[in-house]
């Protein structure tokens, strides 16, 4: 990767980054999605799509709850679905699903999956937090948000 400096996008577009934001409050606090459930999802979606901000934040966030060992194996989560109970095995193929939408078309047999274990709002909000996750990949990959991870 380049060293070439980036922007700082939420500083250039502080109306834009707030209403981003305020999907990512309201996933966080207005929903009835367990903390840990969001913060797996996010880790999850930032891991496919690459942003090393959002992996290390995510990463973080989910330690607190989630012991590392569990934590190491999300990205191969299919091949371990003991360690995942239904509910986080549902999320996490409905959130690769939903991340890989133009390759995966959102199937019908995650989505059956997913509304198997979720409330019709509850899967409507766990997309909501899936789409608003993608969206600030799109904004920290690019941008080259740092990382808090030190060598």
């Amino acid at each position: 990767m380049s060293e070439t400096k980036r922007l700082i996008w939420h500083e250039i577009a502080p109306q834009g980054a707030k209403a981003l934001f305020g999907i990512h409050h309201y996933v966080t606090t207005g929903t009835n999605l367990p903390e840990e459930l969001i913060h797996l999802v996010f880790l999850r979606v930032s891991q496919i799509n690459g942003c090393a901000h959002c992996i290390d934040l995510h990463t973080r966030d989910l330690l607190k709850t989630m012991p590392v060992d569990k934590v190491a194996l999300i990205p191969v989560w299919a091949e371990v679905p003991h360690l995942f109970p239904e509910q986080y095995r549902a999320a996490l193929a409905w959130a690769e699903e939903v991340t890989l939408v133009s390759e995966t078309h959102a199937s019908d047999e995650a989505y059956a999956a997913a509304s198997a274990v979720f409330e019709p709002k509850d899967l409507v909000d766990l997309t909501i937090a899936i789409a608003a996750m993608n969206a600030f990949n799109r904004l920290g990959a690019p941008f080259r948000l740092p990382v808090k991870a030190q060598a």
